[in-house]
C-alpha cells in the first residue's frame, strides 16, 4: 500500500498544546511601549478572547468546535502517502511517508487554522479580518474561511508575491477578499511579511469592527495545525510503522506547518525533528535568540524566538512563505534546547530536489515544500550510505500549481541561488 486513510469519523476532535510539555516554559510576549508582559486586554484590539485563551493555556488538549470540524471535514482527514517511487529512486533502506495537506480547497496546511480563526472572531460578532501573506497561501485560506463564516477581509500581500503570482491574488479574490500589495507606501519595494504584517496590524487597530488574523508564528496557530500531526500518528499505526518515525521533518518559515507535524513528538525522545529553511533567510541557523518584535513597524509584541532583526528584508526568492526574519516562540524554544535541529538550503537545491520529487511522486510541491522535499532527499541518502533503515515522516504542505512562474525560471536556468 502507498495511501493510509482515516475515516471521516476519526477526525481528531482536540488539537494538543505542546506548551506544558516544552524543555522550558515560554517566556511571555512584551508590550512593544512598555516592555511588560502583555495581557489579555493588551491583545483584546486584534483577537477574539478565545484565541487569546488558547495563547496562554496549559492544559494539554483543547476541544475542536463543532462548527470548526464540519467545516474541516471538507478535506480532513488528509492522506498519509509512502514515497516508494521516490524511495526507489534513491536506493535508500529509509522508508519516506509524507502527510498530503494539498488537497484542501486553498491547496495548502494553512485552512486548519484560518477556519478556527474566522469562527472564533465570528462567533465574538467580529465583522472584518486583515492579514499579510507571502507567497498567498495563508491569504487564500483565510480569504476561504471568511466566506464559509460572512466576514470581510483584507489581505496585504507582500509585493514580491504579489508580482510573481497573480493567480493567488485572484483566488483570493473569487473568495471576495481585497488584496492590495504590501507596503503600501512604497511602490518600489519588494515588500516582507515584517512590513504586510505592520500594514494588517495598522488597519484593524484603526478600525472597530476589524481584527487581525496572523496565519503562523503564535501559540494558537501552532496549535490548531497539529491536527496534521495527530492524524500521522494514527496513520503510521495503519502503515504498520508502530514504532513511529525517525525523524520528522517540516519546512519552516514562521513554523506553522513544522509545528503541526512534529509538536505531537516532542515527548519521544527518539524522534529527531528538522527544521528546513531558506539559506537566503537562515532564521534558525544564523539568528539569535532574543526578543523581537513581530513586525516591521515595532507595532506587535516582542516574541522570544530566532530572528534576523525585526527590519531585516529577505531577497524576493520564489518561497514566499519562508521569507520572515523570525519564527515561532514554540519552534525557537525547542531549536535552543536543542530539541529540534535546523539545516538551510539554497534555491536552486531545492528546486531540483522538488523536481525529482514531481518526477517519482507525481507531485508538484510549493517552493516551500521543497525545502522540507530537499531534506529528506539528504536524510534518505544519508541512510542509504550508513546501510540503516529509517523512517522518514514529512509534511507536504502545499501543491505548486500557482508557482509555475518558479518552475519555468528554475527549469530554463533563470533562478538566481539568493
Amino acid at each position: 500500500m502507498t495511501r493510509f486513510h482515516l475515516p471521516e469519523d476519526q477526525i481528531p476532535t482536540a488539537w494538543y498544546n505542546v506548551t506544558p510539555d516544552l524543555p522550558e516554559p515560554l517566556q511571555p510576549p512584551l508590550h512593544p511601549a512598555t516592555r511588560e508582559p502583555v495581557g489579555p486586554d493588551d491583545l483584546a484590539p486584534l483577537f477574539p478572547g478565545a484565541l487569546i485563551a488558547q495563547e496562554v493555556a496549559a492544559e494539554r488538549w483543547i476541544d475542536i468546535p463543532g462548527p470548526v470540524l464540519d467545516v474541516l471535514r471538507l478535506w480532513r482527514p488528509t492522506p498519509l502517502v509512502r514515497a516508494r517511487a521516490l524511495e526507489e529512486a534513491l536506493g535508500t533502506p529509509a522508508r519516506i511517508y509524507y502527510k498530503d495537506e494539498s488537497g484542501s480547497p486553498a491547496g495548502s496546511h494553512k485552512p486548519n487554522t484560518a477556519v478556527p480563526q474566522a469562527y472564533y472572531n465570528a462567533a465574538e460578532g467580529v465583522r472584518r479580518l486583515t492579514t499579510e501573506t507571502g507567497a498567498g497561501q495563508w491569504g487564500t485560506a483565510l480569504s476561504f474561511a471568511c466566506t464559509r463564516f460572512g466576514l470581510d477581509c483584507k489581505v496585504y500581500m507582500v509585493r514580491a508575491s504579489y508580482d510573481q503570482k497573480p493567480y493567488r491574488r485572484v483566488i483570493m479574490e473569487t473568495w471576495g477578499s481585497e488584496v492590495v500589495a504590501s507596503p503600501i507606501d512604497d511602490p518600489g519595494h519588494p515588500g516582507s511579511l515584517g512590513l504586510a504584517i505592520s500594514d494588517a496590524v495598522r488597519d484593524a487597530a484603526g478600525r472597530d469592527d476589524t481584527h487581525y488574523a496572523l496565519g503562523s508564528v503564535l501559540n494558537h496557530v501552532l496549535l490548531h495545525q497539529t491536527i496534521i500531526g495527530l492524524e500521522a500518528k494514527a496513520q503510521l499505526e495503519l502503515a504498520g510503522e508502530s514504532d513511529g518515525p525517525d525523524v520528522v521533518l517540516g519546512c519552516c518559515g514562521g513554523g506553522s506547518n513544522l509545528g503541526g507535524i512534529a509538536l505531537p513528538w516532542v515527548t519521544d525522545s527518539s524522534v529527531r525533528l528538522v527544521a528546513a529553511e531558506p539559506a537566503s533567510c537562515p532564521t534558525l541557523t544564523a539568528g539569535r535568540f532574543e526578543y523581537d518584535f513581530g513586525d516591521t513597524a515595532g507595532m506587535t509584541p516582542l516574541l522570544p524566538m530566532y530572528t534576523l532583526g525585526h527590519d531585516f528584508v529577505p531577497p524576493a526568492i520564489h518561497a514566499g512563505g519562508l521569507r520572515y526574519h523570525g519564527d515561532a516562540p514554540i519552534i525557537s524554544a525547542l531549536v535552543h534546547a536543542g530539541r529540534m535541529e535546523a539545516v538551510a538550503y539554497p534555491q536552486g537545491k531545492t528546486f531540483e530536489a522538488a523536481v525529482q520529487f514531481a518526477n517519482t511522486e507525481g507531485k508538484l510541491p510549493a517552493p516551500e515544500a521543497g525545502h522540507v522535499i530537499r531534506a529528506v532527499i539528504d536524510e534518505a541518502l544519508a541512510a542509504k550510505e550508513l546501510g540503516e533503515e529509517r523512517v522518514l515522516l514529512f509534511n507536504f504542505c502545499g501543491h505548486g500549481f500557482l508557482d509555475l512562474a518558479a518552475y519555468d525560471d528554475y527549469l530554463h536556468g533563470r533562478l538566481v541561488d539568493a
